[in-house]
């Protein structure tokens, strides 16, 4: 099964046109995490998945797969 959740948040920060390093910062985690989480060795917990959320307006939802 894919891992939607990695899928989109990278699709989400290219079109945002940011780093792993930028969004790291945004999000007050490690670059390694970013990296982690869009290759599908991590997951975030919930108060990162609400910080991913915020900062790129779409729902935990979309995010995790269950909506497109």
């Amino acid at each position: 099964m894919e891992n939607k959740f990695a899928l989109r948040l990278k699709e989400l920060r290219q079109e945002r046109g940011i780093g792993q390093i930028e969004l790291a910062k945004k999000l007050e985690v490690s670059k390694g995490i970013i990296s982690l989480w869009e290759n599908g060795l991590r997951e975030p917990n919930m108060y990162s998945l609400i910080k991913l959320a915020k900062f790129f307006c779409v729902t935990i939802d979309y995010l995790v797969g269950l909506e497109d």
